[in-house]
Order: C-alpha cells, then structure tokens, then sequence
C-alpha cells in the first residue's frame, strides 16, 4: 500500500478490501452450492466436487480472516503512529528538549503538521538560547558589581547553600571558592566558626525582629567590628504569590565608628566623673548659705539660693544619667542582687519623688496587693533607680493637682509585675519605641531633660533578664510597665 494514504483513503481501502472478501466468500459458496446441487449424488464426481468445493471454501476464508487480522493491527497502528510521533515531540518541548524534529509521512497535511512543528522547535530554541545567554551576561554582572564592594556579602539560596560569596567574605571567613560555592552553608559552619555565628544570627534575628550586635572579628593581627544586616530574597510569582528565596548576609565594616564611639563613652565618663566633685561642692554651699547659723537671706537671696539648689540637682543628676549610661555601652554594667521586696522599691521611689510631688500637688497612689507576693532577686539599687525615673516622668508629665499610681502585682509564678501610671497628655503611639532610644524626646515636648532615663531603665532591666513597656494614648496618660523574674 502506498506510504503517503490519508486516514480517510486507508479506512475506505480497508473497509473495500474486507466488503470484498466477504462478497466472494459468498459468490464462491454460491456457485459451488449450485455445482453440488446440479451434480448426481451418486456419481463418482459429486465427491471430486465436493472436496475440491470445500478446500476453496476453506482457502478462501482463511484468506479473508488473514487479511482481516492483518488489517485489524495494521489500521489502528498506521493511524495512531503520527499521533504518537507528535505526542512524543510535545512531551520533549515541554521537557525544553528543542532539539526533536518530526519526521511525519503519509499525506501533505502530515507533511505540513511536521514542518511547523519543527519550525516552532527551531524558534523555541533559538530563544531559549538568547534567553539563557542574556541570564547568564546579567548573572556575571551581578556577580561582578558584588565582587566589587568593598564589604563582605554572602548570599544563601533557600536551601541554604552557597550561592555567590565576594572576595572579602572569602578572606575573613577563610575560605576558597571552589570549596562554597554550591556547597551547604551548614556543613562549612560545622568547621567554620564565623559562618556558624552568622548563620546563628540570621535564626536569632528573624526570630526575635530586632538588629544584631557588632560582630568582633580577628583579622590580620586586629581586631574588627561588623554589623550584620540579613536581607530576605523575595520573589513574585506568576499567581502574584510572594514567596522567600533566600538570604544575602552583608558585613558593614564599623571598626572606625565603634573606635569613635569608644572614646566618646570614655570621654563622657570622664567628664561625669570630674562634673561631680564641682557640683556636689557647689550644692554644700548652697546649703551652708541658707543656714540661718550664717545668717538670714533676703527674698532676693533665697530665690537664688533656690535656683542654685535646683540646677545643682539638676546637674548631678544628668551626670548620673551619663554614668549609667557609660557603664551600660562600655559592657561594665555589674549587678549586685540580693533578695528584695517589692514595696521597698516602691517605698524608695516615692520618697525620692515627693518633695516634687508636693511642688506640683500631686497625689501619688500606691496599688499593692493585700496578700502576699513573690520576693525579687534584683539589684535593688538599679531598679529602684528605674521606678524612681519612671515616677519621676510621671509626676513632671502630669497636670498640677492630678494623681500617679505606682504598684506591684504576682503576674503570675514566675514573674511580678510593676508599673508607674499617670493621666496626662499620653504619648502617640508612632513613638512607643522610639522613647527608650538615647537622647531623643518626644516632639513638641516643652518639659526639660537628657533623653537618657527611659533608654537606661530599659538597659537596666534587661539586665535583670525583664521587660519594661509603655501603654499610652493622647489625652489618656501612660501606663509604663516592668515585669520582673523572681
């Protein structure tokens, strides 16, 4: 049969051929039943014509059952084949197999279904060629603009390997290329300490959301310090849906601003140290000066002599703000605890504050519980410091003849809760967070101070291991609380 037949001039051909097969099956059964028929039984011819009547009968139908299976695995095949042939080549294009070419025969429209199929695999992959060479011009200059920073950067992909590592995060690691690139950031940091404690950051700072201390880094006989910045490699897909692939790990180089930073603490403990002799000079002689022994002052005099006092306590108490301050940076920050209870703390804050409580008629309120609470294991010099600041703020933020409360309650077995509330202007909450940041005030505050008291407080709790908040809207006061281990 001819190779380039049409399914439809295989299925007629077919169907012509088995018609055929039928109809002379039926005319030879025919002509040799009338022959039968026509013949005398009884004569010696009747068996010649019988037996030679049934041998092609039975020639004949074998014929037509061969030529019918044949046909019946022939058809399906010679029609399916081309089908098969083009299934194949998608699966391969899909696959980004461009390479496949189909071969179709049998009728110019398979001929044509297979010169377009190859073109489209031609066009596919001539672009996929472009595509991927313009991928990998863009990587290289990538590559090229990170290789040229200065700082070390390290680029993890989400399975956390290697992805691209720059020549200064190679050499404070320590590290050769060939031996990260691909490679399991994991199992390097198994003996690679540097990369286990940037790994272990990275873990740190996303669970907890905050920025990661300096990292002090040994380097060529000196010491270094790195702030690590972990950036999320977010991806959109197609469906919109945002998805994370990744993490670049950046070393910013801050040994000059820590070193400056150094000796500005040094300088300002310095200072503070020596402001403090002068001052508390200062304040004995004020004193001596409005001992009646020495003699009477004059209005005129005592006003002054009062605005000495104040600004001398004033000073020495910014000066101690300083200190603390100084001792929190410079890591020196001891604490000696000893078991406390609670309504001593309270009691020491209150009578630190009430002379200024008193100057500006101000009701301080104690809320403490009737039955017994858990005892503290705290510095109590520190945080009685932190109480005192805290209603200190309270009682200044506070209109004339308002009230303050101050108290302590069981949170729960494990830790005690006490706060120092007002109902003055309250704080905006834009600023919740940024009111525990050194030297910075509220904006629009007209009351004065060093910015320093909140920011300490909060060191000095978190040095006990505790937590100090605020709650606070406009118009409806403060709320700040410390919450405390026992």
């Amino acid at each position: 049969m001819k190779s380039n037949m049409t399914i439809k001039e295989k299925l007629t051909l077919s169907v012509g051929v088995l018609v055929a097969l039928i109809v002379g099956l039926v005319v030879l059964s025919a002509i040799s039943l009338q022959l039968l028929t026509a013949t005398d039984p009884t004569s010696p011819v009747a068996d010649y014509g019988l037996a030679r009547a049934l041998i092609m009968l039975l020639v004949f139908g074998a014929l037509s059952i061969i030529v019918g299976i044949w046909m019946l695995v022939w058809l399906p095949s010679s029609i399916n084949r081309p089908f098969m042939q083009l299934s194949a080549g998608i699966n391969e294009i899909a696959n980004h197999n461009y390479e496949v070419e189909l071969q179709l025969t049998g009728s110019p429209a398979m001929e044509q279904l297979s010169a377009n199929f190859n073109r489209m695999a031609h066009r596919l992959r001539d672009y996929h060629h472009s595509s991927l060479s313009k991928l990998k011009v863009s990587k290289r200059y990538i590559e090229t603009i990170i290789d040229s920073i200065d700082e070390p950067i390290v680029c993890l992909d989400p399975d956390c390997r290697l992805f691209h590592i720059n020549h200064e995060a190679l050499d404070i690691l320590h590290i050769r290329l060939e031996d990260a690139i691909g490679k399991s950031a994991q199992e390097i940091a198994l003996r690679n300490d540097l990369l286990r404690r940037l790994l272990t950051g990275r873990t740190a700072v996303s669970a907890n959301d905050k920025k990661a201390e300096p990292l002090k880094i040994y380097a060529d006989n000196k010491e270094s310090y790195f702030q690590v910045k972990y950036l999320p490699v977010r991806m959109t897909g197609p469906d919109g849906q945002v998805t994370e692939n990744g993490t670049v790990i950046l070393l910013k180089n801050i040994t000059e601003f820590h070193q400056l930073d150094v000796a500005k603490t040094t300088f300002i403990s310095t200072i503070s140290h020596e402001l403090k002799t002068p001052i508390a000079a200062i304040l004995m002689s004020q004193q001596l000066l409005t001992d009646n022994r020495v003699g009477a002052l004059n209005p005129e005099q005592k006003e002054l002599s009062d605005s000495i006092r104040e600004n001398g306590e004033r000073l020495l108490s910014i000066t101690g703000e300083l200190l603390n301050m100084t001792q929190v940076e410079s890591g020196v920050l001891q604490l000696k605890p000893h078991i406390t209870k609670p309504i001593e703390l309270i009691d020491y804050a209150i009578k630190a504050n009430q002379v200024q409580a008193d100057k500006f008629h101000i009701n301080i309120e104690v809320d403490y519980p009737k039955e017994k609470i858990s005892k503290l294991y705290v510095d109590s010099e520190k945080i009685a410091w932190v109480l005192t600041n805290l209603l200190s703020n309270a009682i200044r933020y506070s209109t004339e003849n308002g009230r303050v409360i101050i108290g302590a309650v069981q949170k729960d077995e494990h830790h005690i809760l006490m706060y120092v509330q007002d109902f003055g202007r309250g704080i905006d909450p834009r600023y919740h967070e940024s009111i525990f940041e050194r030297y910075f005030r509220v904006p629009g505050t007209k009351i004065q101070g060093s910015g320093l008291g909140l920011s300490i407080s909060r060191d000095f709790v978190e040095a006990h291991s505790g937590t100090l908040t605020v709650e606070s809207e406009p118009g409806k006061g403060s709320r700040f609380v410390v919450i405390l281990p026992v």
